[in-house]
C-alpha cells in the first residue's frame, strides 16, 4: 500500500503567522487526499492561549480530510516556569494539553499503511539539552532514552511489513544554511533513531526543508515554516511524502507570493526494499 502524508511544522501562530499560507494551505489540502496530516511542533509562538486556539482550529480544519497527528514544540513549551517547578513537567504543557489533549506523544496507525509514533523532544530547560550557548536554552532539544525505548517497543509490537514513521520537532540533521543540530548530544540521539526501528523520520524546527538519510538506513523529511521566519530568505515550505514498497518520495510544495499558492516543486526519492529499509538500500534521486 502507498501511504501519503503532509509533513509541516513551525507553524508560530500570533505576530509571526502567515495567514495566507496557513488558508492556503487548508483550501488544498482535500485536492492532496493525504492519510494523514503531521504537525511537527512550534504551533505557537509564546505559548499563549489565542495563539494555541488558532492553531487548534488550523488543527480541526485539516482534519476534515484526514486524520491529524501533532506534537508540541520548544516554542509550545512553558519553560519559563522550570526555576519555579524544577522536577515537575506538567505545568509545561499545560496550556498546549488544554488544546490539544493530553497526549503530548500520539500515535496513529493507518491499517495496511502505516504505523506513526512521536516522540517527544521539546522539554525547555531541562538537563538532557543545556548548552553552554545562551540563546540555545530553552531551544535545543533531546530525546531521552526512556522515550527511545518507548518508541522502539511500539514499532517493535507494529504488524510486520508496515512502515514506521517516527515524529519528533527537532531536526536530527545538520541544516545546510543553519550548521545546526537541532538536538543536544546529537550522535547519541541519532543511534537511538536507528536503532528504534524506524524507516522514516519526519522532523522540523530548523525552518528549512530538507531530505536525507541518517546511517544509511533512516529517510529523513525536515519540514520547512509556514511563517515569516523562513530561514534565510528562502520561501516557506511543506512536505509531501509518499511511502512506496520499493521508494520514500518528498515532495516540497514552496510558497508563491505573488500567486498567493504553493506549488510541488523538486521531489527527492529514496529507494527501500519492500517491507524494510537496510543499510546501502537507499539512494537520493532528484526528479
Amino acid at each position: 500500500m502507498t501511504v501519503q502524508l503532509v509533513h509541516v511544522a513551525d507553524l508560530h501562530f500570533g505576530v509571526d503567522a502567515d495567514i495566507r499560507q496557513i488558508e492556503a494551505l487548508e483550501a488544498m489540502l482535500p485536492d492532496l487526499r493525504p492519510d494523514a496530516v503531521v504537525i511537527g511542533g512550534d504551533l505557537s509562538q509564546r505559548a499563549r492561549h489565542g495563539e494555541f486556539q488558532r492553531a487548534r482550529a488550523f488543527a480541526r480544519t485539516l482534519a476534515q480530510t484526514a486524520p491529524v497527528v501533532a506534537i508540541p514544540g520548544n516554542h509550545d513549551v512553558q519553560w519559563w516556569w522550570r526555576p519555579f517547578v524544577p522536577f515537575g513537567k506538567e505545568v509545561l504543557y499545560r496550556k498546549y494539553r488544554r488544546h490539544f489533549g493530553d497526549d503530548i506523544t500520539p500515535t496513529l496507525t493507518i491499517p495496511g499503511g502505516a504505523v506513526i509514533a512521536s516522540a517527544l523532544t521539546s522539554h525547555g530547560v531541562a538537563w538532557g539539552s543545556l548548552t553552554t550557548t545562551v540563546r540555545d536554552i530553552a531551544v535545543k532539544g533531546h530525546l531521552p532514552k526512556a522515550e527511545f525505548l518507548r518508541v522502539q517497543r511500539l514499532f517493535g509490537e507494529a504488524a510486520a511489513g508496515l512502515p514506521r514513521v517516527l515524529v519528533l520537532h527537532h531536526n536530527v540533521l545538520r541544516g545546510e544554511i543553519s550548521h545546526r543540530v537541532g538536538l543536544a548530544r546529537w550522535r547519541q540521539a541519532q543511534r537511538r533513531i536507528v536503532e528504534s526501528g524506524a524507516d522514516v523520520v519526519l522532523c522540523a524546527h530548523d525552518h528549512q526543508e530538507g531530505a536525507d538519510v541518517l546511517g544509511g538506513k533512516v529517510v529523513v523529511s525536515t519540514a520547512g515554516t509556514l511563517s515569516t521566519r523562513s530561514r534565510g530568505g528562502r520561501p516557506s515550505c511543506f512536505n509531501f511524502v509518499t511511502i512506496e514498497p520499493t521508494a520514500v518520495h518528498i515532495t516540497f510544495f514552496r510558497w508563491e507570493g505573488e500567486r498567493g499558492r504553493f506549488q510541488a516543486s523538486d521531489t527527492t526519492a529514496f529507494a527501500r526494499s519492500a517491507g524494510s529499509v537496510s543499510a546501502g538500500s537507499l539512494q537520493p534521486q532528484a526528479t
